[in-house]
């Protein structure tokens, strides 16, 4: 899990995207962070390897499922593609919640020895439950995993 250190001013409405490589690249279609008046702060971004090779960013998510139903009114869901916390309620603005940006980062596709790499099917079982915790304790053994197959 990726989290921002510090806050991200927003003014107005605006898209992000993921991009990797040098002479052969990937980037990212865009995603949706806010909308001017609110901002998605959890994102899942999905590394698409084929033999190895980084082929495809592509960010996954659930729409508004997590969102749908729910009583709060500062929770919205925004154009169909995330839930959105108004930002006069985050930290930055003087509010109480923290909207730092976090991205779950998940991998498809086959490694050099052509392993399948599927994690992102388990961010999507899992998604129901808080990944905070379990990616900042697994963080240096995913790496240590992730060195051996590249």
């Amino acid at each position: 899990m990726l989290r921002t250190s510090e806050a991200v001013e927003i003014t107005g409405g605006g898209y992000m995207v993921a991009f990797a490589g040098l002479k052969y690249a990937a980037r990212s279609p865009p995603a949706l962070v806010s909308d001017g008046s609110h901002i998605i702060t959890s994102f899942t971004l999905i590394l698409e390897y084929k033999k190895g090779q980084l082929q495809n960013l592509f960010w996954k998510n659930d729409g508004c499922a997590s969102c749908k139903g729910n009583t709060n009114a500062n929770i919205v869901c925004l154009k169909d593609q995330g839930c959105g916390i108004k930002l006069s309620d985050c930290k930055s603005r003087g509010g109480s919640v923290d909207c730092s940006l976090g991205i779950q980062v998940a991998f498809s596709g086959t490694d050099k020895h052509y392993s399948v790499l599927n994690s992102w099917y388990e961010v999507e079982n899992l998604r129901q439950y808080s990944l905070v915790g379990l990616y900042s304790d697994l963080r240096q053994s995913l790496t240590d995993q992730f060195n051996k197959f590249f």
